[in-house]
């Protein structure tokens, strides 16, 4: 699978960055994490922290699939509000799943600055809009519910949001609680820790796996073996085809990125803004003073028509802006598709399936990939030290 097309602005920005060998020799660990992007990586720091030994594959290079497509807004909102997902899963689940990812943010932060990370990490307001007037009921009570449960934000009149960000809208909800970040150098910066626990290997595709009573042995294509305790699946999108029922809907999504502006605040505190209205239009800004403006979302997934598609929905992007900014001066330098994915209650699966002995999934779908991949690397570091986590059951596949 393609995952997304030429041009992500990441790997344009960071170049090829670091080297990994493909797998050579037959080798034993305690744990495999299947999959080089940013969920294998954060499962793969609690672990060795954790002192287990990891050795990660992939069968790209590091960090080049989905990973350099995201645009990495971290917002603890997940796709679906609060409001309608107490209504899918339940109060409770849904209460807890959103205040583990408000924390989620918090904690990416102490990794970062522990390690001091130079990925681009910056806290961030944030801005979600009423698409149209009818929205504006709905966001009402959206905000109520996040105050009630102790997530503290703002309902913005029309005056306000004008104000603040030159941005018409009827009523917004504003937050304090989110960041931004580069990926796929926060990615690498992990892969790249010296580490007697740790080992990576990239251009190395798994075969066959064949689960045992006390181990599991991972065959690649060039027939050596991995010998292992367990394995971690953080192969995003792809890990589908290891599990024997659907459980995503892939997407296409569609990101532009402008020339450097001429102003270090685009503006009102560079907050992230995103909308009401599926698909939503979402938009950032980036340390070297671009703005990312992404969305437009379809259901292709063949990487021959989403790349024919790009350049008109390129330029959509761009009109989109203009009509919400038109005070800004916007012109594309890049853009970029990739495969994006839902679930129909927009929360991750973490944990296992009774059709994988010893193997776990990590898989953060949705918008929420990476607040998501903190909460599986704390989840699954939880469950193999024999423990039960307290978000285990809310996210596990059988919920």
């Amino acid at each position: 699978m393609e995952l997304t097309t030429r041009n992500p602005y990441w790997l344009l920005k960071n170049g090829y960055h670091s080297s990994y060998p493909s797998l050579q020799e037959n080798i034993q660990t305690d744990i495999i994490v299947m999959g080089g992007g940013i969920t294998g990586a954060l499962v793969t720091y609690r672990l060795i922290n954790a002192g287990w030994k990891v050795t990660v594959i992939d069968k790209r290079n590091i960090g080049m699939g989905s990973t350099a497509a995201s645009t990495a807004l971290l917002q603890y909102e997940i796709d679906t509000p609060l409001g309608d997902l107490m209504e899918k899963v339940g109060q409770k689940r849904a209460i807890d799943s959103y205040l583990a990812c408000y924390q989620s943010i918090n904690e990416l932060e102490q990794i970062i600055r522990t390690e001091n990370f130079h990925v681009g990490f910056k806290k961030r307001f944030s801005l979600q809009y009423a698409s149209y007037e009818k929205d504006t009921v709905k966001l009402e009570k959206e905000a109520e519910l996040r105050n009630k449960i102790g997530i503290p934000v703002e309902l913005w009149e029309k005056a306000e949001i004008e104000e603040k960000f030159r941005l018409k809208a009827p009523k917004a909800i504003f937050s304090k609680q989110a960041a931004q970040l580069d990926p796929f150098l926060l990615t690498h910066a992990i892969f790249q820790r010296k580490d007697e626990n740790l080992q990576v290997y990239d251009r190395t595709k798994v075969m066959d796996i064949q689960p045992g009573k006390s181990r599991i042995v991972l065959k690649t294509d060039t027939g050596k073996k991995i010998i292992a305790h367990y394995l971690i699946i953080a192969a995003g999108y792809e890990s589908q085809q290891y599990i024997p029922y659907p459980v995503v809907d892939l997407l296409t999504t569609y990101a532009i990125i402008s020339e450097p502006i001429a102003c270090s605040e685009a503006w009102y505190k560079n907050a992230l803004i995103w909308e009401t209205k599926t698909p939503y239009l979402y938009m950032r800004t980036t340390s070297d003073s671009r703005i990312i403006v992404g969305g437009r979302d379809d259901e292709m997934q063949d990487s021959r028509k989403r790349k024919k598609r790009l350049p008109r929905k390129a330029m959509k992007l761009a009109e989109d802006f203009h009509q919400l900014m038109p005070h800004l001066f916007f012109h594309t330098d890049f853009a970029w598709a990739g495969t994006f994915g839902s679930t129909t209650d927009s929360l991750p699966y973490i944990g296992s399936i009774r059709q994988m002995p010893r193997t776990f999934f990590a898989l953060g779908f949705g918008g929420n990939g990476i607040t998501f991949s903190i909460l599986a690397a704390d989840i699954l570091c939880t469950v193999l030290k024999g423990k039960k986590h307290l978000l285990q059951e809310t996210f596990a596949f059988d919920r």
